[in-house]
């Protein structure tokens, strides 16, 4: 508006633009209300065989007046007037008997609860797009319906080979007994022979010892997890061994990240940059041979440079994380770390980070699920991770996929 507008001209074209969205909202909660109520009085006139006060031989039943009751929609809360029969019970089916939600509704509370967003931001909001409050307690009852869903993926037959399986797990925060303690929540995810990455499995373990992952890989076994070649984890404790009793012929790689890491604790922190370089050189060599013989340059070199403890890791572990090698080379970038894993957990990690102190294990368990089936069912799950066919045991003459 310009200096030459009247000052009275502006009082006058002055709009409010919140007072305008609220009489548009009252305007289509109100339209929604009403198209509602001829819905319900349309299906009472159904099942009476006659409309209000229709003298007709033909009528089955007569109207008993009506009683009201709210319901939630997506463009506010509404009153219906539920109309009552005489002779049966009304029943309709534009409104379920007792829901207090629309659907799409309910859906949106379950989704914003799965994405990420903390129960009390569901309640501000639910208040701020509809009107109403939505209690802690319907927001966990509505996702116990998700979980009944989640329990059935979770036990889902796996199909076909996946000759590379990638293994980790996540420490949340439990309440048991008065006292906060920790839950481990175990996952797998694999890559089919065609080369598309799946979600395996994730199951709850009190820990990340060989008890767990015992349990664990004797779930992904019997759900049919076959064709096993390589294995990548980090050093778990047990892990090794639960492997060799269920999938005895799979080899195992080490996380090269998660070794450079370990050594990196033993190493003053004005040193790590010099070290991390001689590490990487080992893994950029031509082949396995060349590695090991660049392995044994780099010991040298790290007791020379006074690092004994690093030294000592190195030549202790570093076989551990040159089993790769034995693999077609256009498949090395992707097989030496547990990225592909590295980066599902720290999406289950954001997502419950919200929540704090899980009640139980269970919880823990499903909400990380229920996020994890989120995320793999995007573009996570739907692009060709490797590009393979069906490869050989370790060792023997392997075909690739150029």
């Amino acid at each position: 508006m310009d200096d030459s507008t009247p000052k009275s001209l502006e009082k006058v074209i002055k709009i409010d633009e919140e007072r305008i969205r609220d009489h548009l909202g009252e305007i289509v909660r109100g339209t929604v209300e009403e198209t509602l109520n001829g819905m319900l009085d349309a299906e009472a006139d159904r099942l009476c065989s006659a409309t209000k006060y229709e003298r007709n031989p033909g009528r089955v039943d007569m109207r008993a007046g009506h009683y009201q009751r709210k319901l939630h929609t997506k463009a506010g809360e509404v009153t219906l007037n539920m109309p009552k029969l005489r002779k049966t019970t009304f029943e309709t089916a534009i409104i379920e008997r007792y829901r207090r939600r629309e659907a799409s509704v309910e859906e949106s509370l379950i989704e914003m609860y799965l994405a990420g967003v903390s129960v009390r931001r569901v309640e501000d909001i639910t208040e701020a797009l509809w009107g109403t409050k939505v209690s802690p307690g319907t927001v966990s009852n509505l996702n116990k319906k998700v979980y009944k869903r989640i329990e059935e993926w979770r036990n889902l037959p796996i199909v076909g080979t996946h000759p590379y399986v990638y293994l980790d797990g996540i420490a949340l925060k439990r309440s048991w007994g008065g006292e906060v303690k920790n839950v481990s929540i175990l996952v797998a995810i694999g890559v089919a022979s065609d080369g598309f990455r799946e979600v395996l499995g994730i199951c709850e373990g009190a820990k990340e010892d060989k008890a767990g992952w015992t349990s664990f890989l004797r779930h992904l076994k019997k759900r049919g997890l076959t064709g096993v070649k390589l294995v990548i984890s980090d050093a778990c404790l047990g892990l090794t061994e639960s492997l060799a009793e269920f999938f005895p012929d799979a080899a195992w790689q080490r996380c090269t990240v998660h070794f450079y890491r370990n050594v990196f604790s033993v190493v003053p922190s004005g040193k790590v940059r010099g070290v991390a370089v001689m590490l990487k050189a080992i893994h950029a060599s031509e082949d396995k041979e060349a590695a090991q013989e660049k392995a044994r340059a780099v010991v040298s070199k790290l007791k020379d440079m006074k690092l004994a403890a690093a030294a000592r890791k190195v030549e202790e572990s570093i076989d551990e994380t040159l089993t790769y090698y034995d693999f077609p080379a256009s498949h090395w970038i992707r097989i030496r770390t547990n990225n592909p894993l590295e980066r599902l957990m720290r999406e289950i990690r954001r997502r419950t980070r919200v929540v704090g102190s899980f009640p139980d294990g269970h919880s823990a368990l499903m909400l990380s699920a229920a996020r994890l089936r989120h995320v793999a069912g995007t573009k996570w799950g739907m692009r060709r991770y490797l590009c393979m066919e069906l490869l050989s045991l370790p060792g023997e003459e392997v075909s690739e996929v150029a």
